[in-house]
């Protein structure tokens, strides 16, 4: 594929480029509604008129906070061509993590639909900036918006998506302008906004479309959600680039995944641990052997990888990519099968090392930290909005230091050998730790808490939480949990809990979280588990 000139790459410019070029051909799939590039232009162009005509301008901020719908790609491309800033928001944010993700990104609108306003009317006060709150309505709803808020001005998705198209000639954004700020999960301390351009989003998929040979015949399924980058940037993306197809789905289902792909007629797709674990775990049915897949993006890649292959009959491709750089490695369709496990060679827009405590490269094989360099202009983050600070502080002699540790092999392949120690992965959601703790510690009654992941069935990890109460008092568990519950987004919330009388500590006073986890892992079925009493978490 053509390298596309750093000046034209711009997501405006190519949506208009590929409707021209595509008109008539199916872009997007959605439970038996197709929509044609020229249609999915149009629309988008429709949104991005209400939208300058709302008052929003180019270059502000606007959350979105929406379910998988044929509108949330529409509106991503909207706010692309009148060249303002889209910042997902995780669907099931709430209380102090959706007021900061709206206050920190300087948002001065929301697009939200019906089901979460209740959880914006809990925060508004605390978010002084978000001037206007676009509701897209509930399947049921007569489309009447007649929510009324403090400060925030309430519009119907209607009055926004029924505007005269924007015009042609209206100024697009430029390549260096930010395109979209995705929020990491915190491990390190609060949430981080990372910067994607406009020209690194173009970039990484066209790094898509060449490594993983993506073309116009294509139809790439995905069901994840759109807040996430996976989604977006490499299903949504890639296939407008290649001129392919996109089968969009409301969310991930273990018993109807098959069946969807077969429906669709899928090649492509992405599956998270968790998805892949599920469907690993499934009775064999003929629908999994009946698709016409090709390829199947897998982040990462499990012990179980080749005879996931042989079982599916279909091919694992794979990358290692951080949120606060972008893609670093890939496996493509075409390397060693031999090498199944590994997340690829660095790109060669990449610089890519493993280094020990002294920033020292390690021999082949050894583990060490994933550092990070780029060696092109506009292909990696452009850094953490409003924390220069902290950006440059993973900086260290001119690498960023991932947190994440790794080996390279003897020909350069990357092997995953583990993640930053406060980060928990739970069924495709990266968990702060530390924001849990944060959480937790508000009790009156703790005193010392420590949050780490334990393994559990389905060969995934769970939150469980270690407490320490203060001096002369006492947790009721189920209690503890309703207190988190409107304070953190449901995935977060503890599975697991125990009352510890301390916990254990380094000599220098550093929590020792492994002890911790091999403890409760050699006992789990003994801890207080809310599953098995029966709590159920509001999504």
């Amino acid at each position: 594929m053509k390298t596309i000139p750093l000046h034209e790459r711009t997501l405006a410019r190519l949506l208009r480029e590929q409707a021209c070029v595509y008109g008539d051909k199916p872009f997007l799939m959605y439970y038996g509604r197709s929509f044609s590039y020229a249609e999915a232009y149009e629309l988008s162009r429709r949104i991005a008129s209400g939208l300058l005509a709302s008052g929003i301008q180019p270059k502000q901020h606007v959350a979105v906070m929406m379910e998988n719908r044929p509108e949330t790609v529409w509106l991503n491309f909207a706010l692309a061509l009148i060249g303002a800033v889209t910042v997902p928001i995780n669907n099931a944010s709430r209380g102090d993590l959706l007021a900061y993700y709206a206050r920190q990104s300087d948002a001065v609108a929301l697009v939200i639909d019906e089901s979460f306003v209740e959880r914006f009317a809990v925060v508004e006060s605390e978010c002084p900036l978000l001037k206007r709150l676009i509701v897209f309505p509930d399947e049921t709803d007569s489309g009447i918006c007649d929510h009324s808020f403090a400060h925030a001005q309430v519009l119907a998705w209607d009055e926004i998506a029924d505007a005269p198209g924007l015009s042609d000639d209206a100024p697009g954004p430029e390549y260096s302008d930010t395109l979209q700020i995705l929020y990491s999960s915190g491990t390190t301390g609060v949430s981080k906004g990372s910067m994607i351009a406009n020209a690194t989003a173009i970039r990484a998929a066209q790094k898509h479309v060449e490594v993983y040979g993506y073309t116009s015949e294509d139809i790439m399924y995905t069901c994840l959600p759109m807040f996430h980058g996976n989604a977006l940037n490499c299903t949504v993306l890639p296939a407008l680039l290649a001129g392919a197809t996109v089968a969009l789905s409301r969310r991930f289902s273990t018993s109807q995944f098959w069946r969807e792909i077969n429906e669709c007629k899928a090649t492509r797709t992405s599956l998270l641990s968790a998805m892949i674990n599920f469907l690993w775990l499934k009775e064999p049915s003929q629908e999994e052997r009946s698709h016409s897949l090709k390829t199947a993006l897998v982040v990462p890649a499990p012990e179980f990888a080749p005879e996931f292959e042989q079982r599916f009959d279909v091919k694992i491709t794979s990358l290692y990519a951080l949120g606060d750089f972008g893609y670093a490695t890939m496996f493509g369709p075409d390397d060693p099968r031999e090498k199944i496990r590994s997340a690829g060679r660095p790109l060669p827009e990449v610089s890519l090392a493993i280094l020990d405590d002294d920033d020292q490269p390690v021999a082949p094989g050894q583990v060490g930290q994933i550092c990070l360099r780029t060696n092109e202009a506009w292909f990696a983050r452009q850094g953490y909005y409003k924390m220069p600070e902290v950006w440059v502080s993973s900086l260290r002699n001119y690498w960023l230091h991932t947190g994440d540790m790794g080996r390279l092999d003897e020909e350069g392949y990357l092997y995953f050998a583990g993640r930053n120690k406060e980060l928990i992965r739970r069924r495709g959601e990266n968990i702060s730790a530390l924001q849990v703790e944060e959480v937790i510690r508000r009790h009156q009654c703790v005193a010392d808490v420590a949050v780490f992941a334990v393994r559990a069935e389905f060969l995934e990890d769970e939150v469980m939480a270690s407490v320490v109460c203060r001096e002369g008092s006492n947790i009721d568990l189920a209690e503890l949990i309703q207190f988190c519950a409107p304070q953190m987004a449901y995935f977060m919330v503890p599975r697991f809990v125990e009352l510890l009388p301390h916990l254990p500590l380094t000599a220098t006073g550093k929590v020792e979280k492994y002890k911790l986890r091999e403890s409760a892992e050699t006992r789990l079925s003994e801890v207080w588990d809310r599953e098995q009493h029966g709590i159920r978490l509001e999504k």
